[in-house]
């Protein structure tokens, strides 16, 4: 994995070999029986975008009402955006993608479901992560936020392969921030890939998305140790420019504290709705 010298202060612009979305596409298509499950609330995505932070008993339940959803051939499309500036090809296939990096965990789970076949499970598909550290640097990019640190062009950058049910665990740590974005995690789903000893090769990127946390929680946390490092200028969720308020159609994550503080970290969750057409 190789890093980009261009410098970005925001993801919405595009330098060199990096991909662009250009219809930026918000897509929002809900099937099997799309009037039904408007009304009774039981889009996949959407199950949990009323009130992203939970206790474990009601994780659970949210679970349960996604899997339910699914068996019945209901999932609404999780918007796809830009995949930004700092992308980079041959992320590491790993569960734990910290490296040395300060920061309060996240355990991330993921449910992975196609649209194009009655919501089904989507096994075997690379989910891959990337974000910025506490200063709000991206490895492969260290700089672009201002801060100097070693640059190893991989840390906070990984996936996972989903199982037979379409799920995949991460680990890592809660974002930092930059000028001009809010909080936020970059996301792909790739099908078809190759698996090397530790990364992969080919395959297609189906879904490109991003990744939101609730603004109470982040701003805890943002005004915590090791994140209070970090001086620069932080952009509110609502003020975002790619975030569109729709809840976990849009990126937004369901968290569930994992202990009485903000730094024993969180368990976050969303099901994701593709298209494999």
């Amino acid at each position: 994995m190789t890093g980009n010298t261009e410098h970005h202060d925001s993801d919405t612009s595009q330098g060199g070999k990096h991909r662009l979305d250009t219809s930026v596409k918000r897509r929002r298509v809900l099937i099997g029986g799309g009037a039904v499950a408007a009304a009774g609330g039981l889009a996949i995505a959407g199950i949990a975008s009323a009130d992203t932070t939970t206790t474990t008993s009601e994780s659970a339940t949210a679970a349960e009402s996604a899997t339910s959803s699914a068996s019945s051939g209901i999932c609404t499309l999780n918007a796809e955006v830009t995949e930004g500036p700092y992308s980079l090809d041959g992320a590491l296939v790993r569960e734990d993608i910290r490296e040395d990096k300060e920061g309060f965990e996240v355990q991330y789970t993921f449910t992975v479901v196609d649209q194009d076949n009655d919501c089904a499970p989507l096994a075997d598909a690379l989910v891959e992560i990337w974000h910025c550290d506490h200063l709000g640097e991206y490895s492969g990019f260290v700089g672009g936020n201002g801060h100097e640190e070693e640059d190893n062009g991989t840390f906070l950058r990984g996936g996972q392969v989903t199982d037979a049910n379409g799920q995949v665990s991460l680990v890592s740590i809660w974002p930092g921030h930059y000028v001009s974005r809010a909080i936020h995690v970059h996301l792909r789903v790739h099908t078809d890939v190759t698996l090397t000893d530790d990364s992969y090769t080919g395959g297609e990127i189906i879904h490109t998305g991003q990744l939101f946390f609730d603004q109470d929680i982040n701003t805890e946390i943002q005004a915590t140790a090791p994140y209070t490092e970090n001086t620069t200028q932080e952009t509110l969720l609502e003020d975002d420019s790619i975030y569109d308020d729709g809840g976990a159609s849009s990126g937004l994550l369901t968290l569930t504290a994992l202990g009485s503080s903000v730094s024993d970290g969180y368990a976050a969750t969303l099901t994701m709705g593709v298209s494999t057409a």
